[in-house]
């Protein structure tokens, strides 16, 4: 039934697109503006959240369920990107806390896994900035967010543009300068907070002729919240944009980061009760140095078609190091009485060496003296990430170092990925108020894995030999009714897909077997809501949705003809998500007082989760060397809290303002046997429900100077958001406490 629908929905395509190149010139440009920049939304708003409008540039956005932050109006902790705050009103986003720094941003939805944010699409300025999006789909960088222009956030429908996720799509829009009309203007940031807290960002921008550009440097530093969580980071960005004509723009940009932390390790949850700030960890490091590049050409066609073409490349290095024993917290860190030194260490790189490219076509056509508008893309795309493992071989020092004893690598691992795609999404309009949103994505994928997976007596073991391609076909559909008062009924259904990960590759072969038939999960969001602005007093967002996650991938315990036993990676099972999500927002000021120098506005964002498994196949040997088989039906799916919600207030005096947040999270659990009881080594059990309150002050000194203060966890909450099996743990990772920023900014 679903194959006939996108057949329908290709013959559709053809049919449209083959009238669009006879009438492609007809369109009235009044009855028809898409905005080929989006510094026109929300430009001369005061919220921090918009409705993306149905075209922006050559994305569709029509019929999706979508957000729009404005940085500049986030009243928030940017500075040590506290997404909590900063994503306050996207209801539902689950925000792992468990990094007080603020680098390793953990975000999800709709009951999937906040680690690294990689049910995410995370891209930056429209191109993606991951590990591997098809292979290891981990974000390791995140752009500071003082750099970062408005965060779009697309949920639903967005597999189809952005490819493969279950969560939808990240874009973090860095400022380029197109908006500074002098030569040259500098921005400079000053931060200061508790535990050592120090923040410098500067920037520089202009615009000169056919050029505009805009570099920034950003450095961190601080001691961290617990023992032994320091870290630094280092960020430099430079853009340029020429424009030799008005129709085209040639935009060429590079960024480099690198971070360096300490981590702290987990706790027990009887040893986080006595001191949330102790640490049995004082030589793990984290480390990682990230390079992105890109070359970007847009060119409009006439005033009803535009190109848009990227190219770009990753470059990441990802090290730890640190003493990670296989008996977790229990096993101190503690001097050999043997040798008179500490034991070595494991070590861990990671190197990700990434380039593709995009390109979407738009145009906007009449259709029966209607306005409609079909994209056309194409992708491609190729990744090498080259992993090598050592335990026991590093140093025996507390420092960082990627010292190797010996010289040879246990486990040296070169994983490859390869994607073409072909994506189509079209806008029909059936009158003034009713719109039809169909798309397909054509998909191509390819992932492989090859090298040493360690050493058996001297002999080397070498990964099985197992390739994958295939391809497939993605279908969806949207709707979207537009009503009075300027509001909207939006509707979409879409198919979406997470490849095999790399991790699914390298079982050994002494005791793992993969599934030859293993396929990649597959499933499809739906989405319907009611949306809308009313002038500047409401903007409102309420729908309700299903997450449907087929064949996910886990590990069975199966028994040999000889009675040997191993694991066998195969797909075991599916879940469903199903919720609803609505964030009000209220500024009766406009409407109330005449004058502009009285602001109030208040805001509710609140979230429900129901996430369980449909069927999740479990195998397991007990003590007798028997296998026991069970099946997790209607438990609970991990990390995904039933509730979440926040709300806020906001009071303005002329150039003075104050914000006030409360954020609430019920509990969760942290594994798929839904264990509530704490375990010895604080791996599993539920993760309790927690409640947090922020403040915010802001001052407008001068159209050159401003001020912003804030208090993180204003009462000092003792809580955490996740339980870790490996690194960055073992054990529970808790959230830092009450803590204090300043930041002053100067613009001349």
């Amino acid at each position: 039934m679903w194959k006939l629908s996108v057949c329908s929905v290709g013959g559709l395509f053809i049919f449209l697109s083959s009238y669009a190149q006879i009438n492609v010139n007809t369109v009235d440009d009044s009855t028809y503006r898409y905005l080929p920049d989006i510094n026109v939304v929300g430009k001369n708003s005061k919220r921090d959240i918009q409705l993306l409008p149905d075209i922006v540039g050559t994305s569709i956005y029509a019929g999706k369920k979508t957000s729009l932050i404005l940085l500049d109006n986030v009243k928030g902790n940017v500075v040590m990107n506290t997404m909590r705050q900063v994503m306050a009103k996207v209801p539902g986003i689950h925000v792992w806390e468990s990094d007080g720094s603020g680098i390793q941003i953990g975000i999800a939805a709709r009951g999937l896994s906040p680690n690294r944010s990689w049910e995410f699409n995370i891209r930056q300025n429209g191109y993606d900035i991951s590990a591997d999006p098809y292979g290891y789909p981990e974000a390791y960088y995140n752009p500071p967010l003082q750099a970062v222009q408005r965060i779009e956030v697309v949920r639903g429908q967005g597999s189809l543009q952005y490819g493969p996720q279950f969560g939808g799509m990240i874009n973090y829009i860095l400022r380029n300068g197109s908006e500074i009309e002098d030569p040259i203007k500098v921005e400079a940031h000053q931060s200061i907070g508790s535990n050592g807290m120090f923040n410098t960002f500067t920037a520089v921008g202009g615009k000169k002729k056919k050029f505009h550009y805009y570099t920034f440097f950003d450095h961190r530093n601080a001691q961290g919240y617990r023992q032994n969580s320091r870290y630094y980071t280092n960020t430099a960005f430079s853009t340029v944009t020429y424009l030799p004509n008005p129709k085209l723009s040639l935009t060429a940009e590079v960024m480099r980061s690198h971070i360096r932390s300490q981590q702290p390790g987990g706790l027990t949850d009887a040893q986080l009760s006595q001191d949330v700030k102790q640490s049995y960890r004082s030589r793990n490091w984290f480390d990682v140095t990230w390079l992105t590049s890109a070359l970007m050409a847009k060119y409009s066609i006439n005033n009803n078609s535009r190109i848009d073409v990227k190219l770009f490349n990753v470059l990441g290095n990802r090290n730890s190091v640190g003493y990670m024993p296989v008996g977790g917290i229990p096993t101190a860190d503690s001097i050999n009485p043997i040798t008179g030194q500490y034991n070595p260490r494991n070590l861990n790189t990671d190197k990700y060496r990434n380039v593709g490219a995009e390109a979407k076509y738009l145009v906007n056509y009449t259709l029966f003296g209607l306005s409609n508008s079909l994209l056309i893309g194409g992708r491609l795309y190729y990744g090498n990430t080259f992993r090598y493992a050592a335990d026991e071989k590093g140093s025996v020092g507390s420092t960082y170092d990627m010292f190797l004893g010996g010289g040879v690598w246990t486990k040296d691992i070169d994983f490859a990925s390869g994607n073409a795609a072909l994506f189509a999404e079209h806008i029909v309009r059936v009158g003034s108020r009713f719109s039809i949103i169909p798309g397909v994505r054509v998909e191509y994928i390819k992932g492989s894995a090859r090298g040493r997976n360690g050493f058996k007596d001297n002999s080397e073991i070498l990964l099985q030999d197992l390739s994958k391609q295939r391809k497939f076909l993605l279908g969806g559909l949207g709707l979207s009714y537009r009503m009075k008062f300027n509001t909207e009924l939006y509707a979409n259904i879409s198919q979406a897909y997470r490849p095999v990960q790399f991790a699914d590759l390298t079982a050994p072969p002494t005791s793992d077997i993969i599934d030859q038939d293993l396929a990649d999960a597959k499933g499809y969001n739906v989405d319907l809501g009611y949306r809308g602005k009313v002038h500047e007093i409401l903007v409102f967002d309420l729908s309700g949705y299903i997450l449907q996650y087929s064949n996910r991938i886990g590990v069975i315990v199966q028994q040999r003809q000889d009675g040997s036993f191993y694991n066998y990676r195969t797909n075991v099972g599916n879940s469903r998500s199903k919720g609803i999500e609505g964030m009000v927002e209220v500024n009766p000021s406009r409407f109330l007082f005449q004058k502009n120098t009285f602001d109030v506005s208040a805001f509710i964002s609140y979230s429900y989760t129901d996430a369980r498994y449909g069927s999740l196949k479990v195998i397991t040997k007990n003590s007798n060397n028997e296998l026991v088989e069970k099946n997790l039906r209607n438990k609970n799916v991990e990390n995904a809290p039933m509730h979440i919600l926040r709300t806020g207030l906001t009071v303005a005096y002329k150039k003075v303002s104050l914000t006030g947040q409360y954020s609430y999270v019920a509990d969760s659990y942290s594994d798929a046997n839904n264990t509530i009881t704490p375990s010895v080594n604080g791996q599993a059990g539920l993760i309790p429900s927690y409640k947090v309150v922020d403040l915010t002050a802001t001052c407008q000194i001068s159209k050159k100077i401003n001020v912003k203060l804030g208090v993180n966890n204003l009462f000092n909450a003792v809580y955490f958001t996740r339980r870790s099996s490996g690194y960055p743990g073992p054990g529970a990772l808790p959230s830092d406490g009450r803590t204090f920023f300043m930041t002053g900014v100067v613009r001349f």
